[in-house]
């Protein structure tokens, strides 16, 4: 009988550490591999956008200079300005897309050698159909004719579609690739979730077994106990009591395992929420048999310790690492459905649209002692509506959530109507700015820069670039740390028939 109790509070105890300790360590597999795909699906997905970016760019570079080209033959054969129309169009828009496939390439420097050549022959071929142009209208036929019959247009345009060509391909093998390597990760992430949940399933029995195990003797050292002490009605009472009242503990902590953490298997942080419970019972289990035990057992200590301070620890980590995983992959799935949703061409006024925004930080901004200035005087835009909404706002926020002590906060929102019928909107703050290396580094996913005491996952800005890029414009800032920060950003004031068919 007084051995019966120690060896059953060390079975138990060991068998339930070495359970829990592989639950946990199985949990950390399935966090760290879990995060590990998930930036890498990130790596890969950054890859793709830029990839069909350079392609898009490519494709209309090379439609662009086929419209100017058709547009020059046209004239040069009827001498009617009427083919003329689209040339000039079409010029700066070859021109444009030559400046975005230099940015896009810009960081890969084995391209620039042919990004060069290509400037070149984009100048070279306009230039050869302006003097055409210019020959034809000043009546000068034999000339015009003369110069289209050295053929050096065609070798420019030939050397053009090279460049074309391999760019294309490139950016269609990139794609495949990506599609790929997405693939690739599906199958890793069903394999770790479908390996880690048999784990998590056999830990779960594994305690559970051991729970029901430790019930049985307890209740076979009850009835010993009833058996041997008939005649010690006192003592037999009040050992019963004491069984049963732990009796009821071991029924509750094997409901907990075999109910709350058995439901949740695809839910971590379900799992991690029930190894706290069997923390805690475990705890309790150890203070309860606290004095029955000899306090010199190495397995009392080392179950007091993994009790007290070392599951917790883990079971902390493993609770960070899950809301980092959990972070990710909304950031990854918001991009995806916004890189996916189609975007539907709205007139709205600006000027509302921007005190709308200013009036939902009003709360805040006043808190800041401070000020939100709207000077918009463009004409109503045709274009995205929630997008430009989405833009604002961030920037709005980001002025709040990032001014400066100490003084009060002012954000003036200045919007005006550029040449080529594109907008321009500024959104200025004096807040506690941004250091230099660190300028470009905030339009990227996931990365923050300054001090961190503010909440944020790193996605807002890089969602605002990436917002602004779909509706065919740009953004730029420029920041002095203490004095504050500018971000301007242009786009057409109307949506591109192209843009809203690409999506």
């Amino acid at each position: 009988m007084d051995e019966l109790m120690p060896l059953s509070q060390r079975l138990i105890v060991r068998s339930s550490i070495l359970l829990l300790l592989l639950g946990l360590v199985a949990l950390l597999l399935i966090v760290g591999t879990t995060i590990w795909l998930a930036e890498r699906s990130q790596s890969y997905f950054s890859e793709v956008i830029e990839a069909r970016d350079a392609r898009s760019a490519t494709v209309e570079l090379r439609n662009a200079v086929i419209t100017a080209e058709s547009s020059q033959r046209g004239y040069v054969l009827t001498a009617n300005e009427i083919y003329l129309a689209p040339y000039d169009t079409a010029k700066a828009m070859a021109f444009r897309q030559v400046d975005a496939i230099t940015e896009i390439l810009d960081p890969y420097p084995e391209a620039a050698a042919p990004l060069q050549r290509l400037v070149q022959t984009m100048h070279d071929k306009f230039a050869e159909m302006d003097e055409t142009i210019s020959l034809k209208r000043t009546r000068q036929d034999a000339e015009a004719l003369a110069l289209i019959r050295t053929n050096r247009g065609k070798a420019l345009m030939d050397e053009a579609n090279v460049f074309f060509s391999g760019v294309i391909r490139a950016a269609d093998e990139r794609l495949t690739a990506g599609v790929s390597e997405q693939r690739s990760n599906a199958t890793w992430l069903r394999w770790v979730s479908v390996t880690g949940g048999v784990i998590i399933v056999a830990v779960v029995g594994g305690v559970a077994l051991a729970a029901v195990r430790y019930t049985r003797e307890l209740a076979r050292t009850r009835d010993e106990v009833q058996t041997l002490n008939a005649g010690l009605e006192e003592r037999v009472a009040e050992r019963t009591a004491n069984l049963v009242q732990a009796n009821d503990e071991i029924q509750r902590f094997a409901y907990i395992v075999t109910h709350d953490l058995r439901a949740p298997l695809v839910n971590i942080m379900g799992f991690t929420s029930e190894l706290e419970t069997g923390v805690g019972s475990l705890k309790a289990m150890i203070e309860r048999f606290r004095g029955d035990a000899d306090p010199a057992d190495p397995v009392v200590r080392d179950a007091e310790l993994a009790a007290t301070i070392d599951l917790p620890e883990a079971i902390g980590f493993i609770r960070s690492s899950t809301k980092r995983m959990d972070h990710l992959i909304n950031a990854i799935l918001r991009l995806s459905r916004e890189g996916g949703r189609a975007l539907r061409p709205e007139t709205f006024d600006l000027s509302e649209l921007v005190s709308a925004s200013a009036a939902g930080l009003q709360h805040q901004v006043s808190e800041a002692d401070g000020a939100i200035s709207v000077a918009v005087a463009v004409p109503p835009l045709e274009t995205d509506r929630l997008s430009v909404e989405q833009i604002v706002g961030n920037l709005l926020d980001n002025a709040v959530k990032y001014r400066a002590k100490g003084r009060p906060l002012q954000v003036d929102v200045k919007a005006k109507l550029l040449s080529r019928d594109r907008v321009e909107i500024t959104v200025a703050d004096n807040g506690r700015g941004i250091a230099a290396q660190d300028l470009e580094r905030v339009f990227e996913l996931f990365r923050r820069a300054g001090a961190q005491d503010q909440p944020g996952e790193g996605i807002g800005l890089a969602h605002v670039r990436t917002l602004v890029r779909n509706l065919g414009g740009d953004i730029t800032l420029a920041s002095t740390p203490g004095v504050g920060t500018t971000f301007s950003l242009t786009f057409p004031r109307r949506l591109q028939p192209s843009r809203i068919q690409a999506k």
